[in-house]
């Protein structure tokens, strides 16, 4: 088994985060969002990962690409780096991993989590995760026969077609067949809305008789923007709630609380707060005299004297005085 992590996006819509770390190392309850995914779907897979293919853009630079390739040890695989230098769509991000495309794969883009049983079909060509949304026109989406089967791939539909929407993780039991489907897009200049969509290599490959099937997810987590990545945090550390590793090494509290569920890096100081419910605290933060709740605050960062809630902050800033609720980056300075 074979895991691919399209991951090249610039994550502009979570800017100023992004300025300085690439969205899917963006941490979660203590966790990069790719390493959670990577793991959950390493747990799911039903036998051993191989390899993890990350694809990326290059200016993503060298700590990232070692991180990625650190992660996909952790699970026992070997962590292969592939560029997409231009945004050209689903299929072409793919495609330039076509070196790990063979064999039984699994895609998934790095902007989304999940909680569900994935069980992965071997009695048709591949599984197609999907999910209701109430407004599917910003999605790809499937239409399903009685027997769950997808008879249909449409691409961000203007007008009703489905509201089962394709959440960005998928099973194919012939990754070959996947690239050639998907190159055929490219040599072909086949586009829809603009760009080379996985929808339609699908579609192509249904075409010539391969069955898919939809898969469904308890939860499916959104990671697109700074309040989806506070409410996905929220829900991560209830689900992780009583997990020994959310409780951070040689914390040092003095008059302080700490409300669960909470994520405590290690070598953090709380002086006179009140911490939580739902907050990721990354290692080497500092808080004093605040209340902090629903909020990340980013390593080595500062809280003093603020009330602070719904928020993110990047690592090593500082935040002082009155109530905030907050988006910033690494290195800022509020109040």
């Amino acid at each position: 088994m074979k895991i691919i992590v399209p991951m090249a996006g610039m994550g502009k819509r979570m800017r100023p985060h992004t300025h300085t770390t690439a969205k899917p190392l963006l941490p979660i309850a203590g966790k990069p969002i790719v390493q959670r995914l990577v793991e959950d779907l390493a747990a799911v897979a039903g036998e051993p990962v191989e390899e993890v293919a990350y694809v990326v853009h290059p200016s993503f630079g060298v700590k990232v690409e070692n991180e990625l390739v650190a992660i996909a040890k952790s699970i026992g695989a070997k962590g292969t780096i592939h560029y997409q230098e231009v945004a050209l769509g689903t299929a072409h991000a793919i495609l330039c991993a076509e070196k790990a495309l063979s064999g039984r794969i699994i895609v998934a883009f790095a902007d989304t989590l999940f909680r569900a049983q994935l069980k992965l079909d071997k009695d048709c060509d591949g599984v197609i995760w999907v999910n209701k949304v109430e407004d599917p026109r910003a999605f790809g989406v499937v239409k399903l026969d009685d027997d769950g089967v997808i008879t249909e791939f449409v691409e961000k539909p203007q007008q009703f077609v489905s509201d089962l929407a394709i959440i960005g993780i998928y099973y194919f039991g012939d990754g070959e067949h996947l690239r050639k489907e998907m190159q055929w897009l490219i040599d072909n200049d086949v586009k829809d809305k603009g760009e080379y969509q996985l929808t339609n290599a699908m579609e192509n490959m249904k075409q010539k008789g391969a069955r898919f099937k939809a898969g469904s997810v308890d939860v499916w987590m959104d990671c697109g923007n700074k309040n989806a990545m506070v409410d996905t945090n929220t829900k991560v550390l209830g689900y992780l709630k009583g997990d020994a590793s959310l409780s951070g090494a040689s914390l040092q509290s003095t008059n302080s609380q700490v409300v669960q569920p909470c994520y405590v890096g290690s070598n953090v100081e709380l002086i006179n707060c009140v911490v939580g419910p739902n907050v990721s605290l990354g290692d080497g933060v500092r808080v004093v005299s605040s209340v902090i709740s629903d909020s990340i605050i980013g390593a080595k960062s500062e809280v003093l004297g603020a009330v602070v809630r719904n928020s993110m902050v990047g690592e090593r800033a500082i935040v002082r005085g009155h109530p905030f609720e907050l988006s910033i980056g690494d290195d800022s300075t509020v109040g």
